[in-house]
């Protein structure tokens, strides 16, 4: 497949199809957090604080993915399928790696990591349970990240939308089966509390993800021969590195500012961001990121074809359409956060604090928009490094300025959110100079 003549209808056919599957990869966050509300508030917290070390295992599924990603769109673009197998099957054995470590983590440190983001009692002891569970059963949620990416560099985005659609309706399902005693009147459940919610999660991605996978096999001629170390894998990991550390620091910081500045403010400040970053943020960054991705696969076939010329106009189309959902989901948040968050919990200060939320983030939405341009262009020429150096110092500067905002200046959990704001709009416009410098238009990978 080489790179297409590139128009706004080509970018909207791979864009829409982009953003329904991201929401639907994430949506099972926004599932949890709904009926973990039925449980308790420290459930409810503890599956809030959880989602960065979720994060945090995340990165590590960049490893492979993000390499996979721009290497199968060079390959792709340049009419290279047998370097695109050989690509694919490198990633796999990467993510099979992944999944041994993961399973070492769910073993011996789940509850120590839980200990670590500043929980106590209930809480602690409710995400200990909740990572363990997760970690346990992790191959799918390793593979997941590296087949939905396999199919987007090579311009298939429909498929990853109709797999994670599946997935959400396996999950909406499961997990208040398996959470509660009596999810509802007609139907009883095996109530598992919080650790239910984690089966659920893995076990609907298990359905869409094998079947991705052997749809991909099909398609691309992969073999279980072709899932080993191969000459492909180095790159996959050079690549793939810079991605990994970004998004893990990216973790590691919320997860010192859980210790040091949100946690001290009490079980209803972690559910507030649980439910703003899970069930708010779950929906409109995956919008973000949807178009991303899409963008980032233009670009990569239309380098691997020789073309820059097309990735240029690739960022050029994309750059209306990031900006109008950035623009709707300020209005979201700004107007609409009382009644979203609200959707979410029956506690009455859980829901002030969520608002506070929403209202705060609402005036950084457009930067993210801009920033997840700036990232579809750069990963998409398989640019990891800058993404990653650009982001990494103004990650790390929300640690001492979320405290600083939140106690000594006195603004509690207003200032924490502040600090996000003004760090986001850091990071974008140095990723816009990035950008219109235009380096990444001559990387060779």
């Amino acid at each position: 497949m080489k790179a297409p003549e590139l128009s706004v209808g080509e970018l909207l056919r791979l864009a829409i199809p982009s953003m329904v599957f991201v929401v639907l990869t994430n949506a099972y966050r926004s599932v949890d957090q709904y009926w973990v509300g039925e449980v308790s508030t420290e459930a409810q917290a503890a599956v809030g604080s959880s989602v960065f070390v979720l994060i945090a295992l995340y990165s590590l599924f960049q490893l492979a993915s993000a390499g996979v990603s721009a290497l199968v769109a060079r390959a792709t673009g340049g009419d290279d399928p047998e370097r695109r197998r050989v690509v694919i099957g490198a990633g796999l054995f990467a993510a099979l790696l992944i999944t041994v470590l993961l399973f070492f983590v769910g073993t011996f440190l789940a509850e120590p990591i839980a200990q670590t983001l500043g929980m106590e009692g209930e809480s602690a002891r409710l995400c200990g349970l909740y990572l363990q569970a997760i970690c346990l059963t992790a191959l799918p949620l390793a593979l997941t990240p590296l087949v939905d990416q396999a199919w987007v560099s090579m311009g298939n985005t429909r498929l990853p939308m109709a797999l994670q659609g599946l997935s959400l309706a396996v999950n909406v399902v499961l997990t208040p089966v398996l959470m509660l005693d009596q999810p509802f009147e007609w139907l009883p459940g095996l109530g598992m509390g919080i650790v239910g919610a984690a089966y659920a999660s893995n076990a609907s991605r298990l359905l869409s993800t094998g079947l991705g996978l052997w749809l991909l096999a099909k398609h691309t001629g992969l073999r279980w021969s072709d899932v080993r170390p191969n000459v492909e894998l180095p790159k996959v990991l050079k690549i793939g590195f810079p991605a990994f550390l970004g998004v893990f620091l990216y973790a590691a910081v919320y997860w010192v500012m859980l210790r040091t500045s949100i946690s001290p403010l009490g079980p209803e400040v972690n559910a507030a961001l649980g439910i703003g970053f899970s069930a708010l943020e779950g929906v409109t960054w995956p919008c973000y990121y949807g178009i991303s991705i899409a963008l980032g696969s233009l670009v990569g076939r239309s380098l691997g074809a020789g073309r820059p010329d097309q990735a240029k106009r690739a960022v050029k189309l994309a750059a209306p359409l990031l900006t109008i959902v950035g623009i709707a989901a300020t209005l979201a948040f700004a107007f609409g956060g009382h009644f979203l968050t609200g959707l979410f919990t029956n506690d009455p200060e859980v829901h002030r604090q969520a608002t506070l939320y929403a209202s705060v983030l609402a005036v950084s939405q457009l930067a993210v928009a801009w920033e997840s341009l700036c990232e579809g262009a750069l990963l998409g020429a398989g640019d990891t490094k800058t993404v990653t150096w650009l982001s990494v110092p103004f990650n790390l500067i929300r640690i001492p300025l979320a405290y600083a905002f939140a106690f000594p200046m006195g603004m509690g959990a207003a200032g924490v959110w502040w600090a996000i704001n003004l760090s986001s709009g850091l990071k974008t416009s140095a990723k816009m100079v990035a950008l219109l410098r235009g380096k990444w238009l001559e990387l060779e990978i």
